[in-house]
């Protein structure tokens, strides 16, 4: 029999509260409540070689792949030497404790906050086990931790530590240290109840996928993970439960693709299109390999009869707009409209007379339907939509707004798509589906991406996605050659811009900031603007372009660097996604250790538009060069340098996307709130590839074979991905 929690000697009702206000009210809530670190004398680093590692690297020497990644958790176990509390600046008190262990060298663990519980607890001579990111302080000559966890070590947890044992550190928030509970308590009651709680658990994996990947029983996972007997068997445990979280995370979106898929939901279209045969044949370059690739993945989509639901992932400037284009042709041939709809007002614009041009003479009736229109324009186009003399609307989020009735809308592309939101696509589908009035049907939808996703995010964020790459770059296009400048080589730089003007070319010049700040010390566009104009380039047109300008101001500027009539143009990140300018061949990124990867790449996508040799120079500051003063600065510089030397290394934007996620994790890099990218417990989607391959392959196999889970043997798979479906927020995830 399982007592409550608070029966367990040392919990009480007062601890028990605090651990119920953290979600752990059930003995099966301690079980899953899993170590997020353990602390092993045998892995544990000494301080000497966390200081001899971290001093100064170069990290200008070498490639991308050799900078030290900084970012490293680490726990050790070491003894207070000092615990002074000081006063820093006016009155702001921090409290710095000094470490060493036994290694010839010693750490300083520093506090901002909670000072009056760290100083409580933190006493010379005891002995800690502490687990943070180290970092050198050239300052001191000094390896400090900046807010560590911090744990007292007691005289049983120390002599089990010196005899080899493998101690658990459990996640612990302020509340649980206020209420009392240690570590030694969190490890008191996970032995306590530990036997009672996994006789529960239930093996759900079917046994032939345990067979087959080796995988460990889920009752031993679990203990092991708590009462651990070596590294090597934590290993295992976790990469069971692994396995499991992302096999019923694949077998959920195995699920929802075949939902989908549904035959009596979808549009047939005969592949057969003459406008997209024609077109082709009057196209003044050739479709490369990759595009004819996947046109025919798509057409296949679009005449099964379900309804397509297509990732197109292609590199900026890799022809996905003439793809979507002849997929519009093949729909609108089978007597259906489609729609393009695109982030931006510049961009929708840009769509709608490259379209517009192309199919000039066809008889195809292209309309544009944007929120900047005046009223009597937007009537007028929602006349012919709803008429069904529309054949192709391009347009942004007015798209799908309320007065908008389609006519057998058939094909929706989407551009950029991780600029919209999960409801915007949810609703412009809806009235895809409404525009069929007799018989409702879900229209084929492609999303596009100029942002590559690397394969583990894209199996995990659109694993219910068909996905269509395109690999291959078109002919006369040239690599763009990258190079990272620093300020004092700025003028060679002006040079260079004015030669390639002389030739008859143009340049971008990009500022982090529209305006000068007080307190970041960044370059801004418009302070520049005036510098360049009055005292680089007097005798050039130079434009201005950024965010704060209205959206005509905005389209104006763009349209005259398109026309020609600026030699140079002065921008923020505003231009990331934005029109074609095939003349423009020099790209001047300033502050660019202040920009991300995939921005850094979106933006140098906007020269190496046409056949003429284009470049991008990556500015930033000549300190950068070498150890900047800050203590805190190691991890950014160490980032920072990863992302400008990769930008000079690769024109890749698959390989650039790989980069990125390892520095920034899923969230950061998809942005989470509008991905859906799933928290998971165990499996990081930067390391475990292989292992979402695995699953996937399973999860998918599974449904073929038994696409209810009706038979009896997958009875409890079907219950606990229910369970874990609803609770998890998988049936949100977009």
């Amino acid at each position: 029999m399982i007592l409550p929690l608070q029966y367990v000697k040392g919990v009480g009702p007062k601890r028990a509260e605090a651990l119920a206000n953290e979600g752990v009210v059930t003995a099966r809530d301690v079980l899953l409540r899993v170590p997020r670190a353990y602390i092993d004398r045998s892995a544990a680093p000494s301080i000497a070689v966390l200081y001899n590692r971290l001093r100064s690297p170069d990290l200008w020497k070498g490639d991308a792949l050799s900078i030290t990644a900084v970012s490293t958790d680490v726990s050790l176990v070491a003894t207070v030497t000092s615990a002074p509390e000081r006063t820093v600046g006016r009155a702001r008190k921090m409290f710095t404790a000094t470490v060493s262990d036994g290694s010839g060298a010693s750490a300083q663990l520093i506090f901002w906050n909670a000072i009056n519980y760290f100083s409580r607890i933190i006493k010379v001579g005891d002995t800690v086990a502490i687990s943070g990111i180290p970092e050198y302080d050239p300052r001191w000559n000094q390896l400090t931790f900046t807010h560590p966890e911090v744990e007292r070590v007691d005289e049983e947890d120390i002599e089990r530590y010196r005899q080899g044992a493998i101690l658990a550190k459990y996640p612990m928030t302020q509340a649980l240290r206020n209420a009392g509970i240690t570590m030694r308590l969190m490890r008191h009651i996970v032995e306590h109840v530990i036997d009672d709680a996994i006789a529960d658990e239930r093996d759900v994996l079917p046994p032939d996928i345990i067979q087959r990947h080796d995988l460990m029983e889920r009752r031993a996972a679990l203990r092991e993970l708590h009462l651990p007997t070596s590294i090597k068997s934590i290993d295992r445990a976790r990469a069971r439960l692994k396995f499991e979280e992302l096999f019923f995370f694949q077998l959920f979106l195995a699920a929802r693709s075949r939902s989908r898929k549904r035959p009596d939901r979808g549009l047939s279209l005969d592949p057969r299109s003459p406008r997209a045969r024609a077109l082709v044949e009057q196209l003044p370059f050739e479709l490369t390999t990759a595009q004819r690739r996947v046109i025919h993945e798509i057409i296949h989509d679009m005449s099964s009869g379900a309804p397509m639901n297509r990732l197109l992932q292609g590199d900026v400037g890799s022809g996905k707009t003439i793809v979507a284009m002849l997929c519009m042709l093949n729909a609108i041939d089978n007597g259906y409209q489609a729609v393009l709809m695109a982030p931006t007002e510049i961009l929708a614009e840009q769509h709608f007379r490259t379209i517009s041009k192309w199919l000039e003479g066809t008889g195809v009736v292209v309309d544009q339907l944007v929120g900047g229109q005046r009223s009597k324009a937007r009537k007028e186009v929602a006349s012919r939509i709803a008429a069904g003399e529309s054949h192709i609307i391009v347009g942004t989020h007015a798209l799908f707004e309320a007065e908008v009735q389609y006519h057998k809308l058939g094909l929706i592309v989407i551009d950029e798509q991780h600029r919209f939101g999960v409801a915007q696509r949810a609703e412009l589908k809806r009235l895809g589906r409404l525009s069929h009035e007799d018989d409702p049907r879900n229209p084929h939808i492609l999303v596009m991406s100029a942002t590559p996703i690397p394969r583990t995010l894209s199996m995990t964020l659109y694993g219910d996605l068909d996905v269509s790459v395109i690999d291959e770059l078109p002919k006369d296009r040239t690599p763009i050659r990258t190079r990272v400048v620093f300020e004092s080589g700025l003028t060679q730089v002006y040079d260079f811009i004015r030669d390639e003007i002389a030739k008859g070319r143009q340049a971008y010049i990009v500022y982090p900031l529209v305006e000068k700040s007080e307190k970041l010390e960044l370059k801004s566009a418009v302070e520049h603007h005036e510098f360049l104009a009055s005292s680089v380039f007097p005798d050039l047109r130079i434009g201005l372009l950024h965010g704060q300008m209205l959206w005509y101001e905005k389209e104006d500027a763009m349209k005259a660097f398109l026309n020609k009539e600026f030699d140079v143009l002065v921008s923020t990140t505003v231009i990331e996604v934005g029109v074609d300018v095939p003349n423009a061949t020099v790209m001047l990124i300033e502050n660019a250790e202040r920009f991300g990867l995939s921005q850094l790449h979106q933006l140098r996508g906007r020269v190496g538009r046409s056949g003429h040799q284009s470049y991008c120079f990556l500015a930033t500051k000549d300190h950068f060069r070498f150890q900047m003063s800050r203590a805190n600065s190691a991890e950014e510089r160490a980032k920072a340098a990863v992302r400008l030397k990769t930008m000079e290394e690769t024109t890749d934007g698959f390989r650039i996307a790989e980069v990125d996620l390892k520095l920034r994790g899923p969230g950061d890099l998809m942005g989470t709130r509008q991905s859906g990218v799933p928290e998971f417990m165990f499996a990081d989607l930067v390391t475990d590839g292989p292992v979402i391959t695995q699953a996937r392959a399973e999860a998918f196999a599974l449904l073929e074979h038994d696409p209810t889970l009706r038979a009896p043997e997958h009875q409890a798979l079907r219950e606990r991905l229910v369970d874990d479906a609803t609770s998890s927020g998988f049936l949100t995830v977009a």
